[in-house]
C-alpha cells in the first residue's frame, strides 16, 4: 500500500510539473476576471478585455506611503521602454527591441535573456521610435516580434529559440512594435509601416510551428465588399491601415478587436472615399481571420489619426440597459462606445478640443461629422488643427474600473499646422516615406497645460477630475485597482499614484529615466507586488520634449508595501 501511495505522489508531482510549465487557453481565458490567479499576468492588458484593472487592494490608501522599491533590473538598452511584463509560475518575461528577459520575481536575478536579432538597417523605417511592446506566453512558449517583421517562439524554461517566421518585407515598410496575443489558440500579430505606403493587416498562426493560418488585410481590394469606399485602381495596395497595437479578444463571442491606423498616404485627395479598413475597428474570428463587423472611426482619413488606440470590453448598464460594450478613445479626439456584439454606435463625445468636427457624434448617424476647418484643409489650405496628429491620445492605455464605470487616461491638448499637398501626387517608392502632407506643431504657451490626466465616464466623457500636464504631457499606460489605487508615470521619471476618487497624488518615486510603459500588479507568497518599466523612449515627440532634461536608461522596477 505504502509503495502505491508513493507511485501516485510520484505521479501526482509529475502532472503538477507538467501544467506549471505551460499555459492553457482557460488560463488565459481566467486572466483579470474572478477566478484568475493574482499571481500572473498572462495577456496584454491584464486580461483580455484589456481594462487594466486588478481588484488585488493590500495596496491602499492609507498603507501608499509604505510602498517602497524591492528589486530593479537593469535592461541594458538606451532606445526605451514601452512593455507590459508577463508573469508565470514565479518568472517575468520582459521584452525591449534588444532582448527578451526572464526573471525571478522573489530575487529579481535574471534567469535567462536571449537576444532579439534584426537587421539593423531595419530602424529606418521605423516612423515614430524604436520600441517593443511586450510578448505572449502560451504552452510553455514565449512569444516576440522583432523589427524587421519578424515573429518567434522561445523556450519559456531556457530562451532557447524554437522556431523564427517571416512576417513581411521590413524593405517594403513593415515592421513589428506591437505585443503578440493568442487567441482561441491562434498566435496573432499585427504591424506598423503607416507612413511607408504598406499595406495594413493581421496575421494568425499556428503557435507549434509557426506557420501562417490566415492574414486579414484591413485596405479592401477590387471586388471585394466595401471595393466601392476605394478607387478603382490600386491604392488599396498602399492604403495604410496598419494595427501597430495588440487586440483584445471575446471568448464568448469569440471575436478578436483590432484598431487599424491612417491611411496611405496621409492625404485623402490621392485614394477618394471613406477606404475601409483605415481608421476603424474590426471584429475578427481568431480561428480564421473572417471579419465579422467594422465600425470607421474616422471615414477618408487624412488627418494621421491612427485608430490602433486599445479597445476595452466592458459589460456595462448604460442608459439603464445592460450592453456588451467597447470603449475607445480614439487619436481623433473621440471617445467611442459600442457594441461590441455588431459594432453599433452607442455613444461618442469629444474629450478633448476638437476642431475639425463636431464635438458629438449623433448614434442615429453613426459617423462624425466634419466642420469647415476640415473642408479647407481637404481644399489645401494650411489650418491649425486640433487635436495634434499625436491624438488626444496616444497609444499608451488606458484603464477601465468596472465596478465604478471609470475610464483614467491621459489626454493633450496640442494643435497642428496643417496642410495637404493637392497639386502633386505622391511617388510611392518600397520603404520612404509616403505622405502628401506637411505637418508642424503650433508653438504653446508654456503657462498652460500640455493636456490632463483625469477619470472620465465613458458615455458621457464627464470628468470627476482632472489632474494638469505643466512640465510634459504623460505617455505612460494606466493601472487602476481595487485598493482605489490609479498608477501611471511620468516623463520625468516618477512612479506615480493616485487617489482614483478624488485625482490627489499620494506617492511618488523617481526611477531615473522616463517612464513610458505600462504598470502591472500581481501576488507572490500572498503579498501584492507592482511593476513597470523605466526608460526614455525615443518617438520624435519625446525628443523634443526632453532634450536636455531627461536620460535615457533602461531597468525593470518592483514595488511592495514595506512589511512592518
Amino acid at each position: 500500500m505504502k509503495k502505491l501511495m508513493y507511485l501516485l505522489l510520484g505521479l501526482s508531482t509529475v502532472i503538477i510539473c507538467t501544467v506549471t510549465q505551460a499555459q492553457t487557453q482557460q488560463e488565459l481565458i481566467a486572466d483579470g476576471n474572478k477566478g484568475g490567479n493574482t499571481d500572473n499576468v498572462l495577456t496584454y492588458g491584464m486580461g483580455y478585455h484589456q481594462q487594466r484593472f486588478s481588484p488585488l487592494k493590500q495596496i491602499t490608501k492609507a498603507n501608499i506611503k509604505k510602498l517602497v522599491p524591492v528589486w530593479s533590473h537593469s535592461l541594458n538598452n538606451n532606445v526605451g521602454e514601452q512593455a507590459q511584463p508577463m508573469v508565470y509560475n514565479g518568472v517575468m518575461y520582459v521584452s525591449n527591441v534588444q532582448q527578451t528577459v526572464a526573471i525571478d520575481i522573489k530575487t529579481g536575478r535574471q534567469i535567462w535573456a536571449t537576444p532579439i536579432d534584426w537587421e539593423k538597417e531595419a530602424a529606418r523605417i521605423v516612423c515614430c521610435g524604436l520600441s517593443n511592446r511586450g510578448v505572449a506566453i502560451y504552452d510553455g512558449k514565449v512569444f516576440v516580434a522583432s523589427l524587421d517583421s519578424y515573429i518567434k517562439a522561445l523556450d519559456a524554461k531556457t530562451g532557447k529559440q524554437l522556431w523564427r517566421t517571416k512576417v513581411a518585407e521590413w524593405k517594403d515598410g513593415y515592421s513589428i512594435t506591437s505585443a503578440p496575443t493568442v487567441a482561441n489558440g491562434v498566435l496573432m500579430t499585427g504591424m506598423t509601416g503607416g507612413e511607408y505606403g504598406v499595406r495594413g493587416f493581421v496575421a494568425g498562426y499556428d503557435p507549434q510551428t509557426g506557420k501562417e493560418l490566415w492574414r486579414r488585410f484591413t485596405t479592401v481590394a477590387p471586388g471585394e465588399k466595401g471595393s466601392e469606399t476605394w478607387p478603382n485602381d490600386n491604392s488599396y495596395l498602399h492604403g495604410g491601415g496598419s494595427t501597430w497595437i495588440t487586440g483584445s479578444y471575446d471568448p464568448e463571442l469569440d471575436l478578436t478587436f483590432w484598431g487599424t491606423g491612417n491611411g496611405g498616404p496621409w492625404n485623402n485627395t490621392w485614394r477618394p472615399g471613406d477606404n475601409l479598413y483605415v481608421a476603424s475597428v474590426i471584429a475578427i474570428r481568431p480561428k480564421t481571420g473572417e471579419l465579422v463587423w467594422h465600425y470607421q472611426w474616422t471615414p477618408a482619413e487624412t488627418y494621421d489619426f491612427d485608430g490602433v488606440n486599445e479597445n476595452i470590453l466592458a459589460d456595462m448598464t448604460i442608459f439603464g440597459q445592460k450592453r456588451k460594450a467597447l470603449l475607445h478613445a480614439d487619436r481623433n479626439g473621440f471617445m467611442y462606445v459600442l457594441d461590441r456584439t455588431n459594432g453599433k454606435l452607442i455613444a461618442g463625445h469629444a474629450y478633448v478640443p476638437v476642431n475639425w468636427a463636431k464635438p458629438t457624434i449623433d448614434p442615429s448617424f453613426g459617423r462624425v461629422e466634419e466642420t469647415d476647418i476640415a473642408a479647407r484643409l481637404r481644399a489645401g489650405e494650411k489650418v491649425e488643427l486640433q487635436p495634434r496628429w499625436t491624438g488626444g491620445k496616444n497609444w499608451s492605455p488606458m484603464a477601465y474600473n468596472p465596478n465604478k464605470q471609470k475610464v483614467y487616461l491621459p489626454m493633450q491638448e496640442e494643435t497642428a499646422i496643417y496642410q495637404l499637398n493637392n497639386q502633386a501626387a505622391p511617388n510611392y517608392k518600397p520603404g520612404e516615406r509616403y505622405m502628401g502632407a506637411t505637418n508642424s506643431t503650433k508653438e504653446r504657451d508654456p503657462k498652460l497645460p500640455w493636456g490632463y490626466f483625469g477619470a472620465l465616464d465613458p458615455v458621457s466623457v464627464k470628468a470627476d477630475w482632472r489632474i494638469p500636464q505643466v512640465e510634459f504631457p504623460i505617455w505612460s499606460g494606466t493601472l487602476v485597482t481595487g485598493g482605489g489605487i490609479v498608477f501611471t508615470g511620468k516623463i520625468s521619471g516618477e512612479f506615480v499614484a493616485i487617489d482614483e476618487n478624488t485625482g490627489k497624488v499620494l506617492w511618488e518615486f523617481q526611477t531615473g529615466s522616463a517612464i513610458n510603459a505600462q504598470p502591472i500588479t500581481y501576488t507572490l507568497g500572498g503579498r501584492q507586488y507592482v511593476t513597470v518599466l523605466s526608460g526614455l523612449a525615443t518617438g520624435t515627440s519625446l525628443r523634443r520634449e526632453t532634450a536636455g532634461k531627461v536620460q535615457p536608461g533602461a531597468a525593470v522596477w518592483t514595488f511592495a508595501v514595506m512589511k512592518d
